[in-house]
């Protein structure tokens, strides 16, 4: 969006949206999704993560948060729930040549090291530890990057958000959020359960985000959405969470609506196990692989976005409030398709977070 010209270093916020067309051609100059605002005047910051270290199947997120700034250009910015959503601005951090540089580096490595256990070698292989405990090393130290960036807008009052990269990028966010919250909930959409146990021998794998996320004693619950790829370890852990772990099978969603129930009533049931103060984690396989075919590990199944968005809406209705948000695993393809329909999302769920903060 834009048609808007470049000499605005002396403007007040103010006099850039008297001046700024909301209803022009987006300009590749301007800031995320043409608008005219620098990082400072921006209320929510999104922390690119172009981070793909374990990846377990098909590969390109770390491309995810770049193509997504590249496609964000052409989102139209009429919200139709949040009135003038635009006017508070919405930013992307500078993306880490650093984190980008150790992704491609360690990727490699931990390519070697899946495929040598993938032929019978053992993890104990000294050769195969050593890469196991480099890769984990660095994921220490990614978590940390990642903290240290979200505590430094959430001090400026920025609400934040994260664009991965993998489903293990948010860790240190999480971790920084619970710093500032006693507790909080964590909304996770999402085809996989994520609750692995260090799975192919990583400790931080994308596929073992929610087993860690569970190790923080601020996170009071996890709520997932559309879960439809899990094994049997998973299932028991969530059965044996005591209700710390609620389950919204996409399975089960989807009989519940064949006999006559509704994805109004089902969400009903969904906002009903959510605290006051959510994390919304979204990890774009949750969604029908037609609108993320290029994503590391689709699934057959899953929702339509204006799904996800009308139970994130009915939150936003019950008075809850969003703290934060991530939206990971988008890998753009040749054409960029994933990217078109992250950056839109992106844009409508960035408002609707900072719209439960009002």
């Amino acid at each position: 969006m834009g048609n808007f010209p470049h000499c605005t270093i002396n403007m007040s916020k103010e006099e850039k949206i008297k001046k700024f067309d909301a209803n022009g051609i987006g300009q590749l100059n301007d800031g995320m999704f043409g608008l005219p605002f620098s990082l400072d005047e921006c209320e929510t910051v999104l922390i690119p993560v172009p981070w793909e270290v374990t990846v377990s199947y098909g590969g390109g997120t770390a491309d995810g948060p770049r193509a997504i700034l590249d496609a964000s250009y052409q989102v139209d910015l009429y919200d139709p729930f949040v009135k003038d959503a635009w006017k508070k601005g919405i930013g992307m951090d500078a993306l880490s040549e650093e984190i980008r540089a150790k992704s491609d580096a360690l990727r490699a490595k931990a390519e070697s090291y899946i495929e040598a256990l993938a032929n019978g070698a053992s993890e104990q292989d000294a050769v195969l530890k050593k890469t196991s405990e480099e890769i984990t090393q660095a994921c220490l130290w990614m978590n940390q990057w990642v903290k240290s960036r979200v505590l430094h807008f959430m001090n400026q009052g920025k609400t934040v958000g994260l664009i991965g990269g993998d489903h293990s990028t948010p860790l240190g966010m999480m971790q920084a959020l619970s710093e500032k919250y006693p507790q909080f909930a964590v909304l996770q959409i999402d085809a996989h359960a994520d609750l692995r146990n260090a799975y192919e021998g990583f400790e931080f794998s994308h596929a073992s985000i929610m087993f860690n996320a569970l190790k923080l004693k601020q996170i009071e619950k996890l709520v997932q959405v559309g879960i439809r790829d899990y094994c049997e370890e998973e299932l028991n852990l969530i059965q044996q969470s005591n209700g710390r772990v609620v389950t919204f099978f996409d399975r089960d969603i989807k009989y519940a609506e064949y006999v006559g129930d509704s994805w109004d009533r089902i969400c009903n049931r969904i906002v009903n196990e959510l605290p006051q103060h959510v994390y919304l984690s979204f990890d774009i396989d949750g969604l029908d692989p037609k609108l993320c075919p290029n994503t590391g590990t689709p699934v057959a199944g899953g929702f339509e976005t204006e799904q996800v968005l009308f139970l994130l809406e009915k939150i936003v209705r019950s008075g809850r409030t969003f703290i934060a948000f991530d939206l990971n695993e988008v890998s753009p393809g040749e054409t960029e398709w994933d990217a078109n329909v992250a950056a839109r999302l992106i844009y409508r769920i960035a408002n609707l977070v900072k719209a439960s903060q009002s």
